[in-house]
């Protein structure tokens, strides 16, 4: 897939989370089933985080790359051509936990929490254009859980993962509409 294409996904994602956050009221996005389940307000700052965190991450390699510095990752490419979908299903654990670095901790307002991470799309408008003359399947990031994931792979999992993400939310509805 072009990197175009990926951005455009990615936008389309964090889209269709904002739109279905925005349906609820404060109250329901403060909502916690139990301890270890996450509101809709964590879920919407994890994303953030996380997402803003992978842009800094590629953002970083690719300038390390720029500056004809080694690269992060030198290791086999065991994920080479395959879609995120594939790679989440081999290096995933049904509920995996979250690297401290994006793990909600925060709280507050989820309009502040649906700004923020819409906020997101211009770095990584940004970045895709920086990323327009390079070959982005050859800049490797690493994932904390899944490994080395070419610029490509790293775009489909922002959208993997705001529309997994999206789904929490659905959960978390349902259980308060019962």
């Amino acid at each position: 897939m072009a990197l175009e294409e990926l951005l455009q996904s990615v936008g389309t994602a964090r889209n269709r989370y904002i739109q279905y956050v925005q349906q609820l009221t404060e109250e329901q996005t403060q909502w916690k089933p139990d301890p270890e389940t996450w509101s809709v307000v964590e879920n919407t700052e994890h994303l953030y985080w996380a997402e803003h965190g992978g842009i800094w991450g590629m953002w970083k390699i690719l300038q390390a790359k720029r500056d004809g510095k080694p690269p992060v990752y030198a290791g086999e490419l065991i994920h080479r051509g395959l879609s995120i979908e594939e790679i989440i299903a081999r290096t995933w654990q049904p509920k995996e936990k979250v690297p401290p670095i994006a793990a909600p901790r925060m709280g507050g307002s989820v309009a502040f929490w649906l700004a923020a991470l819409e906020s997101l799309q211009l770095p990584l408008t940004k970045l895709s254009q920086e990323l327009a003359n390079e070959d982005f399947e050859a800049i490797i990031h690493p994932h904390p859980i899944s490994g080395p994931l070419d610029i490509g792979q790293r775009f489909e999992f922002l959208r993997f993962h705001i529309d997994r993400h999206r789904n929490q939310v659905a959960d978390l509805r349902t259980m308060l509409a019962v």
